[in-house]
């Protein structure tokens, strides 16, 4: 990966849409080439997907919850059985293992109200098996970024 190529996919992460004609003038070489660099880019799985992100505000999803979960058993069939459950809710939005914390597990959850979020809880208790749960509501969004930091990479 050189500096073209670093620097394509830092138009990418900040505007996807961006017509191939602009992003190959931003970068200084021609459509064809930018293309190639794209598609072997998207090949190597560096470029993952391509998405829309959504304010979640507007679409009536003020509330974000990150909830720890403990377990006592970490075996492959609770594993499997978890990540089913989690792949299953919409709501979940990420979903982290965790180590050098209380908890082995923490979702990011977005819900419309509390209320929505308690009625969602209620169905996750039920579905996994756990020897904690702990939820923690975020009063402000202080920093919200999809973009990788692409400076220091080889």
């Amino acid at each position: 990966m050189d500096k073209i190529d670093k620097e394509i996919l830092n138009i990418l992460q900040t505007n996807a849409t961006l017509p191939l004609s602009e992003l190959s003038r931003r970068v200084g070489i021609s459509k064809t080439p930018c293309w190639h660099r794209i598609r072997k880019l998207e090949e190597l799985g560096v470029i993952h997907r391509r998405v829309t992100l959504l304010d979640r505000y507007k679409l009536g999803l003020p509330i974000v919850v990150f909830l720890s979960i403990s377990v006592s058993r970490h075996s492959a069939k609770w594993a499997t059985h978890f990540v089913e459950i989690i792949s299953k809710y919409q709501q979940i939005i990420e979903v982290h293992r965790l180590t050098g914390s209380s908890a082995d597990y923490m979702l990011k959850i977005v819900a419309s109200s509390i209320e929505d979020y308690d009625d969602f809880q209620q169905i996750l208790i039920s579905e996994v098996e756990f020897t904690s749960m702990s939820s923690s509501v975020s009063l402000q969004e202080m920093k919200y970024n999809v973009s990788l930091p692409l400076t220091n990479i080889i």
